[in-house]
């Protein structure tokens, strides 16, 4: 296939109507060959990844590849950006500027569009580039057509917050202030990316004499949310809450919030709401509602986000809607089970007869666990379905790794295994030797080469490679960047699973606290959303991560014009996300 010239230039705005195209229609996954470069793009809500290859005989003089993006939707074109230049044609832009990838071109064969619209019909262009930083010439192109989708979609709605306060895009937008000292809300919407308003959408949308509302909560001391609830009792839904009652937090906060949200003298909302007390020493953790139509349980919202400033805006976070009568009913026979607050000792039988642990592997459609339980068997066997995956494994950890997932990343069969961390290790004593100890086995499992690990972090100076200071959204003080609690195995397959919910992955997650899971088999389009904001958060901290081990003084590390693509083949990790990214891994 001839490459169109204007793949490589294009006017000063960098926009055209490329009419290269090599397919009909739009997938959500699609893959495409040219001239020997691969292409194979997943799209999720907003994200696209794409992961590339091409032979090694044909990588001498690769320079890297450019990214041309028509949008269908709005009827544009244009080449996308990146934040790496060549030294010898830096046009010396002032820090945090972006250039054009037919310019300056991505030395990597997985990359991604994070700036992807719901909903929306793309035709991408890849260009594998030669020569020299000034004199670039295309080898081979690929151009793909894939859809995005959208958050809302069959029986399963996923909406990813931003879960990254502290980013180069929130610097561009808003400097450092603080969420709430950016004008018109515009900070907090831009945090959300939608997750709160479908989740005021979620009760609003409860009509009296319709539906019923049953909310089982850890932390329900966002104002704004609380006066949702309210006033959707007001006009005569029927709803009924359920809170952490524990002493201090997030008790003291609920308990405050719901009395500010009623003001002087009234008790609307309180009267609706029970807490959950009995267990001093565990925690309710939960954060779903059911909600019942005409009687009936129809849908379940659920995820790892609680009804909090910190939850809904500050760490990263996702909310799971399951339309699913069955799902709904185990949920509000736990909901009803949890209203008379029993104690672990009598809840936990509920809890393994409403959801007897699935079969490994788990069935197709969606499966429920939940907690507390008389035993790990529950941590046991989410530890067993990790380890079924052949082709990649992916897992977030926000309180430390359990031993039996360490376990679990030290003998996978899956060539390619990512984990995003909050922390190296559990809240533990600086120093101590069992601190120590967790951090050397972690670090172990990272030098495996089929092992990948991020740990939460932000840029936090001036005077590296221009890159912009960043800082925290205060929201949160506990955990900062990952709350997440979810795991992929085998995402590119015909065959998927998706485990998610409240959950840690720990033994406290297990047979201690109220926890709920929902375990999603064979739903590629859940997947696919998954896998683009599991990749988003992973290759934002784990850059930034690596920008800890540089120091302020070291010189820049532009754009490569050695042999950048070596370490992309052989035994390396790089290596095998080059394989799995472009399903070379699954053919």
């Amino acid at each position: 296939m001839a490459v169109d010239p204007r793949i490589l230039h294009c006017d000063s705005k960098y926009r055209y109507y490329l009419q290269l195209t090599s397919r009909q229609g739009g997938d959500m996954r699609a893959t495409q060959s040219n001239g020997g470069l691969k292409v194979n793009a997943i799209a999720g809500t907003y994200v696209v990844t794409f992961g590339l290859d091409l032979p090694q005989d044909q990588c001498d003089n690769l320079m890297g590849f450019s990214f041309h993006r028509r949008d269908h939707n709005e009827d544009e074109a244009y080449f996308l950006e990146a934040m790496k230049c060549f030294a010898e044609t830096d046009p010396g832009f002032p820090a945090g500027a972006q250039y054009p990838t037919n310019e300056q071109p991505i030395q990597s064969f997985q990359w991604a569009d994070y700036s992807a619209k719901p909903g929306y019909r793309y035709t991408y262009t890849i260009t594998a580039l030669k020569g020299s930083p000034t004199a670039l010439t295309p080898h081979a192109a690929v151009a793909i057509e894939v859809e995005t989708e959208n958050p809302e979609g069959g029986d399963h709605d996923v909406y990813f917050n931003r879960g990254v306060a502290a980013s180069q895009a929130y610097v561009a937008r808003f400097g450092n202030r603080k969420p709430k000292d950016v004008q018109n809300n515009q900070a907090w919407i831009w945090l959300s990316r939608g997750l709160y308003e479908a989740m005021e959408a979620f009760i609003n949308d409860a009509q009296p004499g319709t539906h019923s509302l049953r909310i089982a909560a850890y932390e329900f001391h966002y104002l704004p949310f609380l006066k949702v609830v309210k006033a959707a009792i007001g006009r005569g839904v029927d709803v009924e809450v359920i809170y952490d009652g524990r002493e201090a937090k997030p008790g003291d906060a609920n308990r405050a919030a719901v009395i500010e949200v009623d003001g002087a003298g009234g008790s609307l909302l309180g009267n609706h709401c029970k807490q959950r007390k009995t267990n001093p020493s565990y925690i309710s953790h939960n954060k779903f509602i059911v909600k019942l139509e005409n009687g009936q349980p129809k849908y379940v919202w659920t995820g790892g986000t609680n009804f909090s400033d910190g939850g809904i805006f500050g760490h990263s976070n996702v909310a799971h809607v399951v339309e699913d009568p069955d799902v709904a009913q185990r949920y509000l026979d736990y909901w009803t089970a949890l209203h008379d607050d029993p104690a672990n000792a009598d809840l936990a039988p509920i809890t393994e007869q409403l959801t007897p642990l699935p079969a490994i592997p788990p069935p197709a459609g969606t499966s429920i666990v939940f907690s507390p339980r008389s035993t790990l068997d529950a941590l046991q066997w989410y530890a067993d379905v990790a380890a079924t995956a052949q082709q990649g494994l992916f897992m977030t950890f926000a309180f430390g790794m359990h031993d039996l997932f360490k376990d679990v990343y030290r003998t996978s069969p899956a060539p390619f295994r990512l984990a995003l961390l909050e922390k190296a290790t559990r809240p533990l004593e600086k120093g101590s030797p069992e601190r120590i100890a967790e951090e050397q086995a972690i670090q172990d499992l990272r030098n495996m080469p089929e092992n990948t690990f991020a740990i939460g972090s932000l840029i936090a100076t001036n005077k590296i490679d221009g890159w912009v200071k960043e800082t925290l959204s205060g929201l949160n003080s506990k955990v900062k960047y990952v709350h997440n609690k979810f795991m992929i195995i085998d995402p590119m397959s015909d065959n998927p699973v998706v485990v998610g919910g409240s959950a840690n992955f720990s033994a406290a997650s297990t047979n201690q606290n109220d926890e709920n899971m929902i375990i999603v088999v064979g739903n590629k389009r859940v997947a696919d959303i998954y896998l683009g904001e599991f990749m988003r958060l992973y290759s934002h901290h784990a850059f930034r991560e690596s920008l800890k081990w540089r120091e302020a003084d070291d010189p820049p590390k532009p754009l490569r014009t050695d042999d950048w693509w070596s370490d992309y083949f052989g035994d390396t990790e790089r290596s095998a996300r080059r394989q799995f990214f472009a399903r070379q891994l699954s053919e």
